[in-house]
């Protein structure tokens, strides 16, 4: 049974829809290999919602008990699917809400013939909330979530202590949540939010190393170009 706890405020989502327009090469991907490996689960008001009475089996869709994994914001997969075929003894599921991302994630599962990956198109915050109980998942990912810059748009960040809330319960007893960012105002809003919450340990009690298994990808690239600093950080569930 899922156990409610505090959540993010369902009218504001930390995302925009941009177009699901895929080209040709995302369109084969997503026919070949949507059917296998995206999970639908019932959405409520919007396509990219979760319905409050959504339930999905993981062991049924993985065919096994693994540790999991889950990465919100997955993006087009470039560090995911790396990172799981690094670790193929571990489940990972995706929230992504840009299909053309999916597609493209869905066509580098295929060329590097990883399997251990399932994506929900839909808002990942919503989608830990409702799809998982308490204590059942190994780690939790969120690397280079939009950092919202202005002032009035910062209640649609991501990281806020109901979203930790719900991140914190859903961890396994050490359980760890990585994150990354490459601005600085966000990752010190990180910081804030998250070395006060009561169920969450900074594991090095500062900035983390960088995460050694995730590849530089395009985008972090672009940001370290540009004299941007990548931020990581660590936490682990209390116990």
């Amino acid at each position: 049974m899922v156990n409610k706890v505090s959540r993010p405020h369902r009218g504001v989502v930390s995302f925009v829809r941009r177009s699901t327009r895929m080209n040709e090469s995302q369109q084969k991907a997503w026919e070949r290999l949507a059917p296998r490996f995206v999970v639908d689960v019932p959405a409520a008001e919007l396509d990219t919602s979760v319905a409050d009475d959504a339930h999905v089996d993981w062991d049924a869709a993985f065919g096994r008990t693994a540790p999991r994994i889950v990465e919100i914001g997955s993006g087009n997969g470039e560090s995911l699917v790396a990172m799981a075929a690094a670790r193929p003894e571990t489940d990972f599921i995706a929230f992504e809400v840009f299909e053309p991302a999916v597609a493209s994630t869905l066509g580098r599962m295929g060329r590097e013939g990883v399997d251990n990956i399932r994506v929900v198109l839909a808002d990942g915050a919503r989608g830990l909330e409702v799809l998982f109980g308490s204590g059942v998942l190994d780690e939790v990912w969120t690397f280079f979530a939009d950092p919202w810059h202005k002032t009035r748009h910062h209640k649609r960040r991501l990281v806020n202590p109901g979203f930790a809330d719900v991140v914190a319960d859903r961890l396994a007893p050490d359980g760890l949540w990585r994150l990354a960012t490459d601005w600085e105002d966000y990752a010190l809003w990180q910081r804030e939010v998250l070395d006060a919450h009561p169920s969450l340990v900074n594991v090095h009690g500062d900035w983390a190393p960088r995460f050694a298994e995730r590849p530089v990808t395009k985008y972090e690239a672009r940001g370290l170009a540009a004299g941007r600093e990548v931020h990581d950080l660590t936490y682990r569930k209390r116990t």
